[in-house]
């Protein structure tokens, strides 16, 4: 079955694989598949679902795409902001630190991009809430397997799926959350997400102050999740996961040496804004992350104790 294409020329020369890897939720995301460099997302749209192929040409200048099914108008029409064509940088000082200059120096070509699908980063970024990434992306497997459908065209016979959407969601009963490895916390937050699917849609496009409101003001959903949100869905440069694991320590081995706390990450950050999101990122990019010597952080029970990050 043949596709639609559309053959996008960047202003810039886009660093594909990096933009788009913060859709993919673990290595064995059922939404996300790599095939050389041609990157495969199933994608649910508010036309229906969607398989999107993106391959980037460096030698035309040009980043293809090619989408089947009853979205593939609509991603096709969201590719350049997905890829960080709306991301403007007017404004970021590099010049602040003398790693963040070196980091922009070497990944300046680095883009924010911008899905414009809230319930597609919210779902995942609930199941990530207090757990471990190995639990975490279990569960979303599980969910998109038992729940999701294939994505059309050759995402069938790539094994590709696209997340189940939110009326979906909202009837999976209680025990089947659990045996997906889902504690009731985190399937309650999921499924009052779901029930104001609709209105949290209309989020985008709307300052990243009043986003992050509106998602808190739902029970299970704090600064962390909205900033998970935000990035990936808003494309917005000064999201920081703030509560995360390892952001503010990573940031902290980068410029100083030893681990930050979220306030110090603060501190260091305020000077950058409203450009802060990209400053954890560049430098993990240019710099790594810190040495992880200690043992792993032991999957969690469904009786989770006390944790900040929401």
């Amino acid at each position: 079955m043949d596709g639609r294409v559309r053959e996008w020329r960047p202003g810039w020369p886009c660093p594909v694989a990096a933009v788009l890897g913060v859709h993919r939720r673990g290595g064995g995301d059922p939404t996300y598949r790599v095939d050389g460099d041609r990157h495969w997302r199933g994608i649910r749209t508010p036309a229906g679902p969607a398989t999107l192929a993106v391959e980037p040409r460096a030698a035309d200048g040009v980043v293809r795409g090619e989408a089947w099914g009853p979205g593939a108008d609509w991603v096709l029409e969201s590719l350049p902001g997905l890829l960080g064509a709306d991301d403007d940088v007017t404004g970021f000082d590099t010049g602040r630190h003398p790693l963040v200059a070196e980091a922009w120096r070497r990944y300046g070509h680095w883009r924010i991009g911008r899905s414009g699908l809230v319930m597609e980063s919210l779902t995942p970024s609930i199941l990530e809430q207090k757990v471990t990434g190995q639990e975490a992306f279990a569960g979303f497997r599980m969910l998109v397997h038992r729940y999701g459908e294939r994505a059309p065209g050759p995402g069938r016979e790539l094994k590709l799926w696209v997340q189940p959407d939110a009326a979906t969601v909202r009837r999976v009963p209680s025990w089947e959350w659990l045996r997906m490895h889902v504690d009731p916390a985190r399937s309650r937050t999921l499924v009052t997400a779901a029930r104001v699917a609709e209105s949290l849609e209309r989020t985008v496009g709307l300052p990243g102050g009043e986003v992050e409101r509106r998602l808190t003001s739902l029970p299970g959903i704090g600064v962390w999740t909205a900033a998970e949100v935000r990035q990936r869905v808003h494309g917005d440069a000064d999201a920081v996961s703030f509560g995360d694991y390892h952001v503010a320590k990573d940031l902290g081995w980068a410029v100083a040496g030893r681990d930050f706390t979220d306030e110090e990450m603060a501190d260091f950050l305020e000077p950058w804004r409203p450009h802060r999101g990209r400053v954890p990122v560049l430098l993990a990019l240019a710099v790594g992350r810190r040495p992880r010597h200690g043992a792993r952080m032991a999957p969690r029970t469904h009786l989770p104790a006390k944790v900040t990050r929401t």
